[in-house]
This record gives C-alpha cells, sequence and structure tokens, in this order.
C-alpha cells in the first residue's frame, strides 16, 4: 500500500471525480479531493466520508486542498472538470504538473447538443490538455465513458476503459488505476485516438436517453 502513487483529483467535488475519489479509496491509494475553492473540497470530502462510513472503508486516506495544492502534492492528476473549465484549470496547475501524469477525463460536451459529436479544433480535449502542457507533463485520456453513477455505487462494474497516450508506461500506470476501479483498462494508442472514447460519449448519451439508462462499453474478442 506504501508504494501506491498518491492522486489528486481535480474537480473532485463532481460526481465523476466523487466516484473515482471513491473506488481509489477503497483500492487503497491516497486521495486529495481537490477544487478552486478548497471549502467546496472539505464539503463533498465529507459527503465521501459518510459513504466510505456505510461501506464500511477506512476514509483515513482523503483528504482535501485547492487545486493547486492538491496538484503539487499528488503523484499522478486527475482532471474531471467540464470541457468549459478545461483550459482554465489547467493553465492554474500547470507548474506543479510538470514531470507528473496527468488523466484527463474531460468530455467536449457542448450544450444543449450534448448527443452530437462536437470536437474541438484540437481533435480532441486530451490533445488540446497535451499541446498547452507540453512533453513535460505526460498527458493520457480515460474514463470517459464510464458512468458517475456506477462508479459512486457500490456494485461491480460492467464496463471498459479506453486509455490513450503517447508515453506508454504512462498508459500503463493509468490501466493499473483503471482495475483498481474494477473495470477492464485497454491501451488504445496515442493521445490523438482519444477522439475516439470522447466522441464515443455523445453516442452514449444517446442510448442512455432512448432506454434511459448508463450504459458503457465492451471490448470483445480479446
Amino acid at each position: 500500500m506504501e508504494n501506491k502513487p498518491t492522486i489528486a483529483v481535480l474537480g473532485g467535488t463532481g460526481a465523476l471525480g466523487c466516484g473515482l475519489a471513491l473506488r481509489w479509496i477503497r483500492a487503497g491509494y491516497k486521495v486529495i479531493v481537490g477544487s478552486r475553492e478548497r471549502e467546496k473540497a472539505t464539503a463533498a470530502c465529507a459527503e465521501m466520508r459518510t459513504l466510505l462510513a456505510e461501506r464500511d472503508v477506512d476514509a483515513k486516506r482523503l483528504s482535501d486542498l485547492d487545486n493547486v495544492a492538491a496538484a503539487a502534492a499528488a503523484d499522478i492528476v486527475v482532471l474531471t472538470v467540464p470541457f468549459s473549465h478545461q483550459r482554465s484549470t489547467l493553465d492554474s496547475v500547470k507548474d506543479q504538473l510538470s514531470g507528473k501524469v496527468l488523466i484527463d477525463v474531460t468530455v467536449p460536451l457542448m450544450p444543449p447538443k450534448v448527443g452530437m459529436v462536437q470536437l474541438p479544433c484540437a481533435g480532441s480535449a486530451g490533445q488540446a490538455a497535451q499541446a498547452f502542457l507540453g512533453d513535460g507533463v505526460r498527458v493520457v485520456s480515460a474514463f470517459q465513458n464510464v458512468a458517475a453513477d456506477h462508479l459512486k455505487s457500490d456494485h461491480p462494474l460492467d464496463c471498459d476503459v479506453l486509455v490513450c497516450g503517447n508515453d506508454p508506461d504512462a498508459r500503463a500506470a493509468v490501466v493499473q488505476l483503471v482495475e483498481a476501479c474494477g473495470m477492464r483498462g485497454f491501451q488504445a494508442g496515442p493521445i490523438n485516438n482519444a477522439a475516439a472514447a470522447e466522441a464515443l460519449t455523445s453516442v452514449l448519451i444517446t442510448i442512455n436517453r432512448q432506454f434511459k439508462c448508463h450504459a458503457g462499453i465492451r471490448i470483445t474478442g480479446v
């Protein structure tokens, strides 16, 4: 357990960030919940501690800080903010990310047409993050196709995760974190391929609306 990396979840006050934090805490990782305002992170951690207590999980490994301090204190940083806040959040923590792995969970959803694929000019949110941060940060795109409701629950997850990034070692590290959440992770190539996973989110939203569910993806034949 002592060898596990410390994870900072920026935007950890939202449903997706909270779900990932809960799963990693249960798997024995130390997790820091970050927010632009630390008070919001503190409130989110209080709610998570209640959930962890109900599940008989030790919450001592959970803490809160503002985004900048959280990114500085972590070995791996996870970005779980809306697309509209991606650039500003990265700009605020850019110096703290040098030499680290950044897991970018951002999906370029543009309301009100969130069920329609609308990829940014950079090709994908993951590519935009890598271009902005430069080669000194190893950006890995993952977790776009996992429903927050499933992550926050205590039941097994029937979902696979596509992991895209230019650094194979960084991709492998993220696959381990996917497995710690109870899912299968697949290295899916360079950061350019993040466009496929991000686009699938709009497809899944359309399916969810049709069947009133929280659909995911599965890789078959492996």
